[in-house]
């Protein structure tokens, strides 16, 4: 049946999921994001994300409803500690300055709850062991995440919970999912806190995190973004995302060797989201055509074999995308992911609140797929703002 032939499923109706992408101290915009979907009865039934966004999706699974949006504020106030002050001078150059010297007292004395400075530091005595080669020490996240989240809640697989991270051996990105079974039919991950670092483990910054008998670092070296996982994990209920990125794969040209290296990051770290959503887009709505094509068939080749197993794996769900991308300040620069300063903590914050309540406004984008669609995408535009 064509897809314009269903009522308008509101987000109510269909499964919600928030995907949260890696970003450092960008993360903050995916906590007041989260907050702005609170306040419109968004309850994520999936929480799915890598690196930055493993912390806050760990936050938000790991404590009941009424308790997320403290949490989350306790995380980020923390990590936001070592430079409370506030540019003296006003003007985009000046904040700039002011965030270069942020970033460099980061970099200097690390992140409270966070992460440390090694000592000797490993550019002076390296070490060769995997767990301890890196510049900082990630030893203070564990009891951060411990004292923060309930990981018996999180192994109750309300919600589902998914965090990615690289297997430092093989290459491979593995999501460590509440969820997943063995083939007896036993749990095959317990959720800890060593998965949750395990998906923040940025080389050369931070060291690999020892899971089970494997080693792993940051997803977000092979994908910074958990969109592919759930739509290749869930085909069968109708689904609500909200995508909540902290790069963007489209910036203006860099007229600075600062703007240069900014925009490279962007790109690096912005997993070509746009390309990988038109392509699921594209393999969406191919799936559906073939299941159209079946439906035109003569009664004499609905019963051959081909034809079942093709109407089986045609059996196609819809997807609705909203996506939730940071837009840089003007003053910004390549230190964004690591200038853990309050101000900038703050201004995330209220900036992902903002860009929830300006999609909000636009209700047509929680209808179901029209038209014959089974997946689409929305996003703010430059008009959204004005």
């Amino acid at each position: 049946m064509d897809s314009s032939d269903h009522p308008p499923t509101e987000p109510a109706k269909a499964h919600r999921v928030l995907v949260l992408q890696g970003g450092g101290a960008l993360g903050s915009y995916q906590s007041g994001a989260y907050q702005a979907l609170c306040h419109h009865d968004f309850e994520p039934e999936w929480v799915a994300g890598i690196s930055i966004g493993a912390i806050n999706a760990a936050i938000i699974a790991g404590n009941p409803r009424e308790k997320r949006i403290g949490r989350l504020k306790e995380f980020w106030e923390m990590a936001s500690a070592p430079v409370p002050w506030k540019p003296v001078l006003k003007g985009d150059h000046a904040h700039t300055a002011f965030d270069n010297a942020s970033a460099a007292m980061i970099m200097a004395f690390g992140v409270p709850g966070f992460f440390t400075p090694r000592f000797p530091p490993a550019q002076i005595f390296p070490s060769s062991d995997l767990a301890t080669m890196s510049y900082y020490d990630t030893t203070p996240l564990r009891a951060t995440l411990l004292r923060l989240v309930d990981f018996e809640l999180i192994n109750s697989g309300t919600p589902r919970f998914s965090v990615g991270a690289v297997n430092v051996a093989t290459g491979n990105l593995e999501y460590f999912d509440n969820t997943t079974v063995n083939d007896d039919g036993t749990r095959k991950y317990i959720i800890g806190p060593e998965h949750i670092m395990a998906s923040a483990a940025l080389p050369p910054g931070f060291p690999a995190i020892k899971v089970g008998e494997d080693y792993y670092w940051d997803g977000g070296i092979a994908s910074n973004t958990p969109l592919d996982y759930v739509l290749l994990e869930e085909t069968k209920r109708d689904l609500l995302i909200f995508q909540v990125d902290l790069f963007s794969a489209r910036g203006p040209l860099p007229t600075t060797l600062n703007d240069a290296a900014e925009r490279e990051k962007d790109i690096r770290f912005s997993s070509r989201t746009r390309m990988n959503t038109d392509k699921n887009k594209t393999i969406h709505n191919a799936i559906k055509a073939i299941g159209d094509l079946i439906g035109k068939l003569p009664d004499e080749l609905k019963n051959d074999p081909s034809v079942a197993f093709l109407t089986e794996v045609t059996k196609e769900n819809t997807v609705t995308v909203v996506h939730l991308i940071y837009r840089s300040k003007l003053y910004e620069s390549s230190s964004k992911d690591y200038n853990f300063s309050r101000l900038n903590m703050i201004d995330h914050w209220q900036s992902g609140e903002r860009d929830v309540g300006l999609s909000m406004k636009h209700t047509e984008w929680f209808e179901r797929p029209q038209n014959g669609e089974t997946m689409v995408t929305h996003d703010l535009t430059d008009a959204d703002y004005k």
